[in-house]
């Protein structure tokens, strides 16, 4: 697990299935991370058996973020290897009652404490203006613009003080 001031993170399991569930249907997922088609709990349950089926590598993970004092989840930390990219990359997904909070600082922070930092990408749509925003004040700069799945990406790599 992983803890920060406000939050505690823990791997995702079966038992996240009703947050899941919950998650993957909002506005915002679907909007800029994709329709999952997820309308049961138990398709969110196969849904994350899936996801960590096809991420069982050692360097993929994903995190559930919960509040320390309520356990209440609240969003989702990714750390994933895609296909077209060089490195895993970092994402991040929270419920809107929990936007605008700094949570999602806070915990990608935390995971990136526990990451090798030089070899971390994160991704967004172009239009995901707060997500650019976040990613920018976690220390990523754009690298790039790659087209997936007939979708323009904007591709940030980590840029440490010693980089130039």
């Amino acid at each position: 697990m992983i803890y920060t001031d406000r939050l505690f993170l823990k791997k995702l399991s079966q038992k996240d299935r009703f947050f899941i569930f919950k998650l993957l249907n909002t506005e915002n997922w679907i909007k800029y991370i994709g329709d999952r088609n997820i309308d049961s709990v138990a398709a969110a349950a196969s849904y994350i058996r899936e996801t960590k089926q096809k991420n069982k590598s050692t360097l993929s993970k994903i995190w559930t973020v919960r509040i320390k004092d309520s356990n209440i989840p609240i969003g989702i930390i990714t750390f994933i290897k895609r296909d077209y990219l060089d490195f895993n990359d970092i994402g991040f997904a929270f419920l809107p009652i929990y936007s605008n909070k700094g949570y999602a600082f806070e915990a990608t922070k935390a995971v990136l404490k526990k990451l090798d930092v030089n070899k971390v990408l994160a991704i967004t749509l172009p239009q995901n203006k707060r997500a650019i925003k976040l990613i920018e004040k976690l220390g990523f700069q754009l690298e790039k613009i790659v087209e997936q799945d007939n979708k323009k990406l904007q591709v940030y790599r980590f840029k440490n003080d010693n980089e130039s």
